[in-house]
């Protein structure tokens, strides 16, 4: 039976197990939006920004490592796309994003709307590609889903009504292949090679990233038989439980301190499936053994002694085999005892009763991550909100950690979240976000309330830009104009919505807030009034950027005096 374009594509999305399409109707559309009304094997999933698209698309994505799709008519529609693919980008996550175009009579003469995607799309998509005959449709469909698991990114498809409409020659050839990649093992001389530098290293110290999912016994069997601490990236954290004593914790502002004195103290560092960036945290003497299955990830944030192509999980399982089992513990008991010190600095700033009148935001994270459930998904927005959530999350059981890693982009959270919960309403979706950040896609809620996405959003309100307040009193300057602003009431907005909004203002309310929040049905809200004050830890903070924060400090001050509205 023959099928239109739209139909073939949807057909297609559907066989390789697509179950969502996130994005806003247009008639440009029409034809696609049609046929997966008439297919119904997939849900369409109305947003109310067409980034929200991108997002929830890409949150599955990140997830799941399968294939997300977000759509966006022709001009804006599909513009509004490209910021939220950045996300599918920067994390490495397989995503289509299928955009309207002018009808094809029509291109070239700057029609309504008309512009060029595929060139817009060129820095964001590994492939972007005009669909401008029904000829081209099936092996440029298969193309593009290819590219996607392929590279691990975005591909991109610009498709004219009249060719949505129009009938496709044939099916999508090779649809077998359209899967996510497989593992590769690395060459057995390199394990060899790195067999051997661990047996001259004193001290081993082990730095986890997203590489590693997956590969947790195996991590657990190497640390125990080297008597190696392991460390995690942000996007790493929740690979293993946080009270698994070989999981020290992380590196850096999203991190502790015993994880960089472990970092910079081991004669030899196994960096193991992360392209970490922040070279300042890593040893840059050359003392490092890196696994990745980016061969351009290989040496370029740090000089490495041995650059090792291949996926973790196999490369660990080769390298485990012969490999001595090592008596001495101390190093691994310093760092222990290093990382107990820290977990004990860390309970105590949580403790909502440290003050008496003021919510600590740390409080609100701890509170938020012990009453969740064993598998529920935490989703952290960027900002200093992201300090707060990765460093006092306690995660446990087969629970998950999601955000905006690699981007670092503020208001992506209540997108990510929604697509995250759309592939499982039953599962709990807990989204951690600033007041800024919320307010920037403010009417992503919204799609979470129209289409019953029971997401939990915990809105830490200090009235700021938090993070660049902080960064501009680390350099020694005062908080600029529009560092601070209002904000409406959260918990009414959520009412308003037809959903259920919580208010916590003291410290004495914040459990049962908490408890009654997590259990509410559908969408909520809880807003939680934090103290502007508070500074989240920093391991890596020396005595010149104390007197800096001070200097800030009195900079505030005086201007405030003088009425200076910057203040």
């Amino acid at each position: 039976m023959s099928q239109t374009v739209a139909e073939l594509l949807v057909d297609t999305l559907a066989e390789i197990g697509v179950r969502q399409i996130f994005g806003i109707v247009g008639d440009a559309l029409n034809p696609f939006t049609d046929a997966i009304r008439r297919d119904g094997r997939i849900d369409w999933i109305g947003v109310r920004h067409e980034e929200g698209a991108a997002l929830a698309a890409a949150g599955q994505a990140k997830l799941t490592g399968r294939l997300g799709v977000c759509c966006g008519t022709t001009g804006p529609g599909a513009n509004h796309l490209v910021a939220g693919l950045y996300e599918a980008r920067k994390d490495h996550a397989p995503v289509l994003a299928i955009s309207g175009h002018v009808p094809s009579a029509k291109r070239g003469t700057d029609y309504l709307q008309e512009d060029d995607p595929v060139a817009l799309f060129r820095d964001v998509a590994a492939y972007s590609q005009l669909v401008g005959a029904a000829e081209q449709a099936p092996a440029v469909i298969q193309q593009a889903i290819a590219t996607a698991y392929g590279a691990r990114g975005v591909a991109h498809l610009s498709v004219p009504p009249d060719i949505f409409a129009a009938t496709a020659p044939g099916p999508v050839p090779s649809i077998a292949t359209l899967r996510p990649r497989p593992e590769i093992a690395p060459a057995a001389a390199d394990i060899a090679a790195a067999r051997a530098m661990i047996a001259e290293a004193g001290t081993v110290a082990i730095f986890c990233g997203e590489g590693c999912r997956g590969a947790a016994e195996e991590l657990a069997r190497l640390s125990d038989r080297l008597r190696a601490p392991l460390m995690h990236t942000y996007r790493g954290k929740d690979i293993m439980a946080h009270d698994d004593p070989r999981w020290i914790g992380g590196v850096g502002l999203i991190g502790g301190q015993p994880g960089v004195d472990a970092l910079r103290d081991a004669d030899l560092l196994l960096m193991l499936g992360t392209d970490y960036p922040y070279s300042d945290f890593l040893p840059q003497k050359g003392r490092i053994i890196q696994i990745d299955e980016r061969a351009a990830s290989l040496g370029r944030r740090a000089p490495i002694a041995l650059g090792v192509i291949g996926s973790v999980r196999p490369a660990l399982r080769m390298l485990l085999d012969d490999l001595p089992q090592r008596a001495d513990a101390a190093f691994f008991d310093k760092v222990s005892r290093d990382r107990a010190k820290w977990d004990a600095m860390l309970d105590e700033k949580a403790d909502p009763a440290r003050s008496a009148d003021k919510v600590h935001p740390q409080a609100v994270a701890r509170l938020v991550s012990d009453h969740a459930d064993d598998d529920a998904v935490f989703v952290t927005d960027t900002g200093e909100v992201t300090l707060w959530a990765a460093n006092w999350t306690r995660q446990r059981g087969s629970q998950r950690h999601c955000g905006s890693f690699n981007n670092a982009a503020v208001g992506t959270g209540m997108g990510i979240a929604n697509g995250i919960q759309a592939l499982d309403r039953a599962r709990q979706v807990i989204l951690h976000v600033g007041d800024g950040g919320f307010t920037m896609l403010l009417g992503e809620f919204m799609t979470a309330v129209e289409h019953r996405l029971p997401v939990k959003i915990v809105v830490y309100d200090n009235a700021g830009w938090g993070l660049v307040h902080l960064e501009m009193e680390g350099a020694g300057l005062p908080a600029a104009r529009g560092a601070a602003f209002p904000n409406p009431d959260f918990a009414a907005f959520a009412r308003a919505c037809g959903a259920q909004g919580f208010t916590v203002r003291h410290p004495a309310q914040l459990d049962q807030s908490i408890r009654d929040f997590l259990a509410a049905p559908g969408p909520a809200v809880l807003h939680a009034a934090v103290d502007p004050a508070e500074i989240p830890v920093m391991p890596h903070i020396g005595a010149g950027e104390v007197w800096k924060f001070g200097i800030a400090k009195i900079k505030e001050k005086l201007l405030a005096l003088m009425g200076d509205e910057t203040a």
